[in-house]
């Protein structure tokens, strides 16, 4: 097998073909970081690679793959790691034991973490291999990733163009064919907008699904941890991979099953919540309405809906939000190296007194019981992911205006955060694209991303309706093709 078909494998079927021999986890790693070198640094992918890990951790599992196959128990179900052999970077948020760590800020200087973080311990156990950290903006804040210390991450279908954020780097690498899967984080959209401007996969599972034990803490319960992915039966995977209680979880959920084929109630949301009056490109819109269409030529019923709440109400976010920027341990002496956005957001957390601040969990409460009423009759909630496509470089971050840079961004995502203060599910898909003109005024075709939502533990759900989204609309002949 030829390294470009190597590289153009979902996880799932290149875990399959290291099992059979067609390559070794290091013909594998050699590829990947090949590619890395090459066309992970045109999209900024990582803040840094770690090829003597990954060199351990892949001759590792080639010794187990040849024992494996010494002993006949190489097709074995269970008998090894799901994906034994498979590279799959961690984004520079998410400690790595003995790697370089930044959190894509110049107020933290680089430091060599004693321990991996619990997703991380995962990630090895079920046998991927740790190429590198992948770039994030500084403390994963906006939804562009243009750190000061880092590479800015760029979409592969238009360079031009951010690969949105905060897993920016990680869907650059994915959607490049550096790597099959990237390992990313999920706040306010942090997974989905990036799927959405890259042209991938993007889950963020029900909040305490996924723990950030056993050395993280829930805090206001916004994020969570996740992957991007090329295809559904990855990310399926990948979930089973990282939905792992931890001693102490402050937050559980249980995954109901799927349910067996019976037609579904989607809503249609295409009213911007968080922002009424944000601008949706055309582009977008049409890609929920056809979405919508297809779901009812698969049996489903759609119905319009309109924003379960009104856009004010999101003020908690924000005042979450500004306090969480706040608890990022930088020391008073390097506070004025901290980029504009979170300078003032950790202002704004200074101004959140303890009352603003339960008053604020409160109110999300509240909305979280709100929103379950407003919903209580569809299976599952249908809107554009992000109400433009992907967005040019320099064109979001706004140094002399951080309330615009961050009033902007609201605009940008006026659904996805919907999703964390509810802690419910929701996946961006790559079903719709766009043309869009670079700097240069050359067309452009774009990806355009779909997101689907679900009831708090209905995950199953919703990666079933999604494969048969892919099924119906498959995606995978689609590849931006680099410079």
């Amino acid at each position: 097998m030829s390294v470009s078909e190597l590289l153009d494998l979902d996880a799932t079927a290149l875990a399959r073909s290291l099992r059979a021999g067609d390559a070794s986890p290091a013909d594998v790693l050699d590829a990947t970081l090949d590619a890395a070198e090459h066309a992970g640094a045109a999209v900024g992918a990582f803040t840094t690679l770690a090829p003597d890990l990954a060199r351990t951790q892949a001759l590792a599992a080639e010794a187990a793959l040849v024992a494996a196959r010494r002993d006949g128990t190489v097709d074995e179900p269970g008998a090894l790691p799901p994906f034994l052999g498979v590279p799959c970077p961690v984004k520079d948020l998410t400690t790595v034991a003995g790697v370089p760590m930044r959190a894509g800020s110049a107020a933290i200087d680089p430091f060599l973490p004693p321990d991996d973080d619990g997703v991380v311990t995962l990630l090895r156990t079920a046998g991927t291999v740790m190429v590198g950290k992948t770039s994030t903006p500084e403390l994963g804040l906006p939804c562009y990733t243009e750190p000061d210390v880092g590479p800015t991450a760029r979409t592969p279908w238009d360079l031009a163009r951010s690969a949105g954020g905060s897993s920016g780097g990680a869907a650059a690498a994915v959607a490049a064919r550096v790597v099959p899967v990237a390992h990313g984080s999920d706040g306010g959209g942090s997974l989905r907008i990036p799927a959405s401007a890259c042209g991938l996969v993007g889950l963020k599972p029900s909040r305490g699904l996924v723990s950030p034990g056993p050395y993280g803490v829930d805090g206001a319960g916004l994020a969570t941890h996740g992957v991007l992915t090329r295809t559904v039966r990855d990310a399926a995977a990948f979930l089973d991979v990282l939905a792992h209680p931890w001693p102490g979880d402050t937050f559980t959920a249980r995954r109901r099953a799927a349910p067996s084929g019976r037609p579904l109630r989607v809503g249609l949301l295409l009213d911007p919540v968080i922002a009424a009056d944000a601008p949706v490109h055309p582009a977008c819109a049409g890609v929920a309405r056809a979405t919508a269409a297809l779901l009812g030529e698969l049996g489903h019923d759609v119905v319009e809906i309109p924003p379960p709440f009104a856009a004010e109400r999101w003020d908690a976010f924000a005042a979450l939000w500004s306090v969480g920027a706040l608890q990022a341990p930088v020391p008073p002496d390097r506070e004025h190296l901290l980029v504009p956005l979170t300078r003032w957001l950790r202002e704004r957390g200074r101004a959140v007194s303890g009352l603003a601040y339960a008053t604020a969990l409160a109110e999300v409460q509240r909305l979280a019981r709100d929103v379950a009423v407003a919903w209580e009759g569809v299976d599952v909630v249908l809107s554009p992911t992000l109400a433009q496509p992907p967005a040019l470089v320099g064109s979001q971050r706004l140094d002399d205006d951080p309330a615009g840079d961050f009033a902007a961004q609201t605009a940008f995502t006026p659904w996805t955060s919907v999703w964390n203060l509810t802690g419910r599910p929701a996946i961006s898909l790559p079903l719709g694209e766009a043309r869009v003109a670079d700097p240069g005024h050359a067309q452009r075709t774009v990806p355009v991303g779909v997101m689907l939502g679900a009831d708090h533990g209905d995950d199953a759900l919703l990666l079933d309706l999604a494969a048969r989204l892919e099924e119906a609309a498959p995606w995978s002949d689609r590849r931006p093709v680099l410079p």
